[in-house]
Order: C-alpha cells, then sequence, then structure tokens
C-alpha cells in the first residue's frame, strides 16, 4: 500500500498563499491518480483537486483560478499550490491516492492531513 505524508499547512492571513506537499512512497505513484480533499469542522470531506498520471487535472469550482495541483512523478510528489485564500478553505487537507479513479477503493491510500487556517 502507498503511504502518503503531507506537509505545508499552517496559519495565513485572507488573500495569502500556501503551498501543500504530499510525499508518496510506492513504486506505483506514477500510474495512478492523486487527489486532494479537505474537510471544514463540521462538514463533509471534499474533493478540492484531482490530478490523473498523465496530469490532466481538475477542480471544484470554488477553488478553480485560485489553486493549482501538480505532481512531480520522479519524486512521487504532488503539490497543491493555493492563492488567494479565503476564510472558507480553512480545512484540513488529505492527499489520496487511487487505487482506480474513479472507483473508490478499500486500496486507496490517505495521508494524515495538514491543517490549514485562513485568518486575520
Amino acid at each position: 500500500q502507498v503511504q502518503l505524508v503531507e506537509s505545508g499547512g499552517g496559519l495565513v492571513q485572507p488573500g495569502g498563499s500556501l503551498r501543500l506537499s504530499c510525499a508518496a512512497s510506492g513504486s506505483t505513484f506514477s500510474i495512478n491518480a492523486m487527489g486532494w480533499y479537505r474537510q471544514a469542522p463540521g462538514k463533509q470531506r471534499e474533493l478540492v483537486a484531482h490530478i490523473s498520471s498523465g496530469g490532466d487535472t481538475n477542480y471544484r469550482d470554488s477553488v478553480k483560478g485560485r489553486f493549482t495541483i501538480s505532481r512531480d512523478n520522479a519524486k512521487n510528489t504532488v503539490d497543491l499550490q493555493m492563492n488567494s485564500l479565503k476564510l472558507e478553505d480553512t480545512a484540513v487537507y488529505y492527499c489520496r491516492w487511487y487505487y482506480s479513479w474513479p472507483v473508490p477503493s478499500r486500496y486507496d491510500s490517505w495521508g494524515q492531513g495538514t491543517q490549514v487556517i485562513v485568518s486575520s
């Protein structure tokens, strides 16, 4: 199973930027889709951005134009660049490795999460 470790969260003011990184172990990283999710207090976990093995991306509407997902298959990392952060972006952000996108699988892997707090 792929192991995932996120980093880069923190406290930022509205309008600021953060870059999250997810480091993965496992030889199949490059052939699997990856995603960033987030979960705010009292809310369900939601997909923020997804990137295919070939680099195709998609985003939830609320982050389009502000967030960018990217991957480096040589380093086994997937990053989430977050710009123009808003109060409503506050959440715990999770990295996910898909066994077989888009079908949820018990073989999917999740990171432990990294907290992002947007506050003035």
